[in-house]
């Protein structure tokens, strides 16, 4: 693993060309989220798992979303996901708006149903009563793809 602070630091400095000067972990309960800023005390996490599974250059664009929050909110300007100060920073900066899912964790489907009528594929985990259940589109029967 990489020193966390430090290169949080340089990428704050190179990007942004302002100091980070608050606490940064790595927090391993994130799952759906590449990272976190608390505006309470300034800290940020980060999720370890970005880095290992998506590698460097991806991780990098995800501390400088954060690190956008961070300096608008110390700015006293727009730190939130929908306002203008936000997006215009993240899009100088080319940062990541949303994080890629993990290959980890991609949902593998066992069952694969298809509609007969207008060949509408639905892919499921479990299982379905095929007498039940119809096409969501046209109403057409559901056949099971092997």
């Amino acid at each position: 693993m990489i020193d966390l602070r430090a290169y949080v630091q340089l990428v704050s400095l190179e990007d942004f060309q302002l100091p980070f000067r608050h606490q940064v972990q790595w927090n391993n309960r994130l799952r759906t989220t590449g990272g976190r800023f608390f505006p309470k005390d300034g800290h940020l996490d980060f999720n370890p798992k970005v880095l290992e599974e998506l590698g460097q250059e991806i991780f990098r664009k995800i501390v400088r979303h954060e690190l956008c929050h961070y300096h608008l909110y110390y700015a006293k300007k727009g730190y939130r996901h929908q306002d203008a100060d936000f997006k215009r920073l993240l899009a100088q900066v080319d940062g990541l708006r949303y994080m890629p899912p993990l290959p980890s964790q991609q949902k593998t489907y066992k069952y694969r149903y298809i509609c007969s009528h207008c060949g509408q594929e639905y892919l499921r985990q479990r299982r379905m009563n095929l007498q039940r259940y119809r096409c969501g589109h046209c109403r057409g029967r559901l056949i099971i793809d092997s």
